[in-house]
């Protein structure tokens, strides 16, 4: 059994856009999976590992890589073709990935 995650990190660049409320989904491999919705989880940069913000999960679902849409770029604020690249790079050749959801906890 795993314990449930209570924190969370994202590159750099892309924090400003999770503390806006902007980003509000994020991909990630089966290792990254065991969040439990209704959990508040703290934001960390990746590189740098500063707190940014609070968010609570709302869903953990399966997502198949080949099923990413423009939907999901969207909900990560990315465009597509950007996204799906991200994902290769960091997942290289994962095609079954897990889609977070999750909201800004308001201070």
């Amino acid at each position: 059994m795993f314990a449930v995650p209570t924190k969370i990190t994202f590159f750099e660049f892309l924090t400003p856009l999770v503390e806006s409320g902007q980003k509000t989904i994020t991909i990630r491999d089966s290792s990254e999976s065991h969040y439990q919705p209704g959990s508040i989880v703290e934001v960390f940069t990746l590189e740098t590992h500063v707190k940014v913000c609070d968010i609570v999960i709302l869903a953990v679902e399966p997502l198949a890589f080949g099923d990413i849409t423009e939907f999901h770029a969207t909900q990560e604020s990315l465009p597509l073709d950007e996204l799906k690249q991200l994902i290769n790079k960091v997942y290289p050749n994962q095609p079954s990935l897990f889609m977070i959801s999750f909201s800004l906890v308001k201070a």
